[in-house]
Order: C-alpha cells, then structure tokens, then sequence
C-alpha cells in the first residue's frame, strides 16, 4: 500500500469516528464505542511497556486504580474538579510506577510479570480494607450540573464519546513519535536484548523506568476517565486483575509493539464480551474470558505477530 493510500483511509477512518455520533447516536452504540476507545486507551498504555519495551505487566490495573481513586477522593473531598485532580492522579500513579519498577526490574523476565501481578493483588486488598477511601463499599461520586468543567453530561453521551477519542488520538500521536524517536529506539533495543542494549551504553534501567512511568501515566488518565464516566468506583471494577490481563491480550491479540495493535485488539475483543455476557447473561461469567484464550491461542500458532500481521508483508517477501 502506498503512503498516500495510507494517508487516505486513514484521513476516512478519522472522519468515520468523527461523524459517528450524528449516524449512530442510540445510548447503546455510543456506550460500546466509548469501552472501545477506553480499552484501546488502556492497550495502548501498556503497549509503551510490554510491547515497545518487552516488560510485560500483569499490575497495571492498580496504575488505573488510583488515578480513579484519587481524582474521586479529590472531588468528593474538596470539590476539586476532575480535570485539575486528574494530574495528581497521574502524579501518582507514577510515583508508584516507580517505586515498583526500581525492584522489580532487577528480576529476570518472568519474575518480573509474577511481581507486578502481586503487586497488583496487595493494592486491591489494601484498598478493599482501607475505610478512609470507601473500602469494598466503594465511592458514589457527586452529581454535579452537566457541564465541561464538572466532567458531566448526564442528558448524553455524545460528550464522553468525544473526550476518549481526544484521549485516544492524543496517544496514538505520542505512541507515533516515540516510535520514531531516540527513546523508541532504546525502547526495542532493551527489548531485544538488554545485554547489548547495555555494551552500547543505553541505561536499560533508565529507560525502562521512563517507559513504566509513561504507560503508568495514560492508564491512570483512562481512570479518571472510567470513574467520571461511571460516576461509582469501587475497588473489584479499577484493580481486578481480569483488567490488568485485558490490556495485556489487547496489545498481544492485535500485535504486540504495534502502533495499532492495541486498537485491533480493542476492536474485537470488546464488542465480543460486551455482546457475549448480554446474550449469556449470568449464566455465560466466564464464558469470554474462555473465548479470549481460544484466540489467544491461535494468535500464537499462526500468526505471533499478532493480527496485524496480516496486514504486514512477511519477511524476504
């Protein structure tokens, strides 16, 4: 394909999402297309990590967590509004990206997925027990009067729609740069091999710290987003490791290191458990997660790069 037919369909899809609020405005179809955007959002964030950089985390639900939790405790508390608490939510959450990193990376490869998937754990706990900010109970945020500056828009959802698209696009351009950039180069060479990433003096755990602060940031921004939308946070729906795993089979479904990998992934995987769990009801928990690992399977015996393989021509072709 061509640069310019690049440049064309993409100029399309970007239009298509832009007009689909005016063709498809029933609450349904808006509501769907937002989870889309808002896991893509997610995949995206963890692909600067386990894709670019090849650290794979299975504790990044506890970064979504607390930008949910810390913009609500803002709000609720001080009044404080949900655009303004969102940087210290992304503070935060960097904070404690680091703090775990710094350990962490000094673990081999699959040590290091077990750790953060401990690391995960223990927050859901602490914040299940922890009174002070609603314990299992959970935070119901206050109505506010529709409006930009409350976060708000209770008559539609046309306005959210647009908010996590502007998430969305903002990151795919972020994603795009670092690609193309020094630090996206050290990004793969860490992933490849962190021995001669290091005999050519790019400081492995430098980076890799920069990119777990990176992706921590827009996970917890895709947080603040999720407890403003849903207006409920509690500590099974921001730091379940289901949730930490979906991100995870997002990037590795639509292609691991990819730009639009996590978007692919999104695309699919959503509408498929959103559809499944309304035709199954209660009776089909589970049932999803059971159709996520077919595919991931499959994904790995034919096609590893995942499915945006079969858009890319293979190697010496």
């Amino acid at each position: 394909m061509t640069r310019q037919w690049k440049y064309i369909l993409g100029g399309a899809a970007l239009l298509l999402t832009v007009l689909f609020p005016a063709v498809f405005n029933s609450p349904g179809a808006l509501h769907l297309m937002i989870l889309i955007y808002l896991y893509a959002l997610l995949g995206m964030g963890w692909n600067i990590l386990g894709g670019l950089t090849g650290q794979v985390s299975l504790g990044h639900a506890v970064y979504f967590g607390i930008g949910a939790y810390v913009t609500s405790m803002l709000l609720v508390t001080f009044g404080i509004s949900p655009w303004l608490g969102m940087i210290p939510g992304v503070a935060v959450s960097v904070i404690i990206s680091l703090i775990v990193g710094y350990p962490c990376f000094r673990l081999d490869k699959h040590y290091f997925v077990i750790a953060t998937l401990c690391v995960g754990e223990i927050i859901h706990i602490i914040f299940l027990n922890w009174e002070a900010v609603g314990g299992a109970i959970g935070i119901w945020l206050p109505i506010m009067d529709t409006s930009f500056s409350n976060f708000q828009f209770h008559k539609t959802k046309v306005p959210y729609y647009y908010i996590i698209l502007s998430f969305l696009l903002i990151v795919i351009f972020l994603t795009a740069w670092i690609q193309r950039s020094r630090l996206g180069f050290y990004f793969r060479a860490i992933r490849e091999d962190q021995d001669a990433a290091r005999s050519l003096g790019i400081n492995a755990a430098f980076y890799k710290m920069v990119a777990m602060g990176i992706s921590a940031a827009i996970t917890s921004i895709a947080g603040t987003f999720y407890a403003q939308y849903l207006l409920f946070i509690d500590p099974p729906s921001v730091f379940a490791l289901i949730l930490s795993v979906q991100m995870c089979l997002l990037a590795v479904l639509g292609g691991k290191s990819s730009l639009w990998g996590p978007i692919i992934g999104a695309f699919i995987l959503i509408p498929l458990s959103e559809y499944s769990r309304e035709f199954l009801g209660g009776s089909g928990q589970g049932i999803d997660l059971m159709v996520y690992g077919a595919l991931i399977m499959a994904i790995a015996a034919f096609q590893p790069r995942g499915l945006i393989g079969l858009l890319q021509p293979r190697k010496g072709k």
